[in-house]
């Protein structure tokens, strides 16, 4: 993504936010506890806003998603073995966000002051009780789909939707295709309704920083920070992962992998836009490192369409970090639920703009760990900064499936490639 605008207002509203809050704190520590009062609420209703529209946005976006992997599955034998890589991988990413990110976490210590002004302005933080073995698959199927989207409970809401989608694809075309053009029509509308949200972020931003930082002071300064070195180090991680995988499963030197894919990876880095990175992962993939045509022309584009790495390395880190945050420990089961969604609705959020994938993705993972929704704001002003590492991360997982694809489908391989 580049830097629009939008963009820098919002990081300009989160310094101010930040800035005047200190300030306050230092200086006239009354008037902080007057001026947290008036802002919180106002950025609380910002957030209420954007959190209107993730139920029907993320019923729409996985129902959406299975129907394209389905279509794409269906497509011959090479695409059934990107998608099987591309569920794989994600699956794997999932794992090592949720084993990773809650450990770094706890080498951290933690601020009460930042606890307890963020446990002050959440609706509920008693929610993070972890349900036991048998609560949890109980309630993984909904006996009323309909009163789960209204509890806003994520999990079976998206069982919900999976089943949907797969039932979408028995019926008749015809049928089918206008019920796909409604998902659209709502998911568009969705996000219609979001940027005009996102047009008051520097607002909602704004007020949320100022109140925390007036009642925290410098502890949800450094807390952030420590957040956005969390999400680049688990991305720097992710692409050194990527690497041996290379050497595990398609049989590739990973110093000769690394060598091939790196002028993808300066696009990405510069462009941070995946999509348009596609040439050069195109060029990367054919004249570098010597793959079938045929393969890298097929799953590249279908990797930029369907596969973000990253997408659940994002989502589990900011829901371990609101969990640290809270003094929430995370159980085995919740990480594994949390896990379990990021994997089906990163199939799903691929393609829409960051700001609004933010919230469409985060949140409801969040939820379905039974964490509180409420600091997804400030990490939202904050999630741009480590776009740059996120986008590469995704280039080389897109190249790095195509590598592993091609391994496997030899009979893809074309006589008058070079290499």
């Amino acid at each position: 993504m580049r830097w629009p605008g939008a963009t820098a207002r919002v990081l300009l509203a989160l310094a101010a936010g930040a800035i005047v809050g200190l300030s306050l704190a230092h200086w006239h520590p009354d008037a902080a506890l007057a001026a947290a009062g008036v802002a919180q609420p106002v950025g609380r209703l910002w957030l209420s806003a954007l959190q209107m529209t993730v139920v029907p946005l993320v019923l729409a976006l996985v129902i959406l998603g299975v129907a394209t992997a389905s279509d794409a599955a269906a497509s011959g034998r090479v695409a059934r073995r990107a998608m099987t890589v591309f569920v794989a991988m994600l699956s794997f990413f999932a794992a090592y966000a949720a084993l990773a990110a809650p450990a770094l976490l706890s080498l951290v210590p933690r601020s009460e002051a930042l606890a307890a002004t963020l446990q002050g302005s959440a609706a509920t933080v008693e929610a993070g009780a972890a349900p036991t073995l048998a609560q949890w698959i109980s309630g993984v199927i909904p006996s009323n789909a309909i009163m789960a989207a209204a509890q806003g409970a994520m999990l079976p809401l998206v069982v919900f939707a999976l089943f949907f989608g797969f039932a979408l694809t028995r019926i008749e075309s015809e049928r089918r295709a206008q019920v796909i053009g409604l998902c659209h029509g709502i998911a568009d509308t969705m996000i219609v309704i979001v940027r005009w949200v996102l047009l008051a972020a520097p607002l909602g931003v704004f007020a949320l920083m100022l109140a925390v930082c007036a009642q925290a002071g410098l502890g949800v300064v450094g807390a952030l920070a420590g957040y956005i070195v969390l999400q680049c180090a688990m991305y720097i991680g992710a692409i050194f992962i990527c690497y041996g995988l290379v050497a595990m499963f398609a049989g590739r030197s990973p110093a000769a992998f690394a060598s091939g894919i790196l002028p993808a990876q300066v696009v990405a880095a510069s462009t941070q836009s995946s999509l348009a990175s596609l040439p050069a992962m195109l060029e990367s993939a054919r004249d570098r490192l010597g793959l079938p045509r045929a393969v890298a022309a097929l799953v590249l584009p279908m990797a930029v369409t369907l596969f973000r790495i990253t997408s659940p390395i994002q989502y589990i880190v900011a829901a371990a970090f609101v969990a640290w945050a809270y003094g929430i420990e995370l159980s085995a089961m919740q990480l594994a639920a949390g896990s379990a969604l990021a994997v089906v609705i990163s199939l799903g959020s691929v393609g829409l703009p960051g700001q609004v994938s933010f919230m469409a993705t985060v949140m409801p993972v969040t939820q379905s760990m039974g964490l509180p929704v409420e600091p997804l704001g400030l990490l939202l002003a904050v999630d741009t900064i480590p776009d740059v590492f996120a986008t590469t991360g995704n280039v080389t997982g897109d190249l790095t499936a195509t590598a592993i694809v091609a391994r496997s489908s030899p009979e893809a391989a074309d006589p008058s490639d070079a290499g």
